[in-house]
């Protein structure tokens, strides 16, 4: 049995490294579909802007988790949810513009925010104020680091976990991450969840993982394969089902 997962250059969720892919979504994808007898896994790198269209085209399998808005619901269907985290900027070392959320950016005219194409914090950025005119789509998480620390913008909008690992990764004399203060956001009131997506068609594949996923998440050795990428007890447990 050979299943296909889509996956995106997203340190700590996933990334390539040499001929193969890492990172905690894949090490939790593939403990995941072994035990429910995958023998054959394959990682197919894209584009965040395609993980929804190729998944439900059937152009593979399932995605690494993203997270679940209504709006993708419509389209996909949805696991279980595998963790739960929230918004912060990777930005120049010192926080120049001191910018801790998104109201804090929209504020100032002088600011320019970095967004990834068709992620959540789009939404969550103009929710909070921040106008079209200061915010730049890119389509590679590279590419926004990139202008981060060339100055063509002044922040890059992430996930808090995401931009930590990066700017530890990359040197603190360099780029600092911020994360987001509770209730800071706009309407956004609690942490948005994660979970991995599959085609609304292949209803076995996606009852087969969540059984699974209901036996595994908040297990020992769940707690540590997701503690070596940084993913704590505050990521996994407000995702938990209860």
């Amino acid at each position: 049995m050979k299943i296909t997962i889509a996956y995106i250059e997203e340190p700590p969720f996933g990334w390539t490294e040499a001929d193969h892919a890492t990172g905690a979504d894949i090490d939790l994808a593939g403990t995941v579909l072994r035990a429910i007898g995958v023998t054959r896994i394959e990682h197919h790198l894209t584009t965040f802007s395609e993980l929804l269209p190729g998944v439900e085209a059937g152009r593979w399998d399932m995605n690494v988790p993203l997270f679940v808005t209504p709006e993708r619901a419509r389209l996909v269907a949805f696991s279980l949810p595998v963790w739960s985290i929230g918004d912060g900027f990777l930005i120049k070392a010192g926080n120049p513009k001191a910018l801790t959320s998104y109201a804090s950016l929209a504020k100032r005219d002088d600011a320019r925010l970095g967004i990834i194409a068709g992620q959540v914090q789009h939404d969550s950025a103009r929710a909070s104020g921040v106008s079209d005119d200061q915010i730049t789509i890119f389509e590679h998480q590279a590419d926004a680091i990139e202008a981060v620390r060339s100055g063509a913008i002044d922040a890059y909008a992430s996930t808090a976990l995401g931009n930590r690992i990066l700017a530890d990764r990359i040197g603190g004399s360099v780029l600092d991450a911020v994360e987001h203060a509770p209730g800071t956001n706009g309407a956004q009131r609690n942490l948005p969840l994660g979970a991995f997506s599959f085609s609304k068609k292949n209803s076995a594949l996606l009852n087969a993982v969540n059984e699974q996923l209901r036996l595994y998440l908040g297990s020992p050795d769940h707690r540590d394969r997701m503690a070596k990428f940084g993913l704590t007890r505050n990521e996994i447990d407000p995702a938990l089902v209860r």
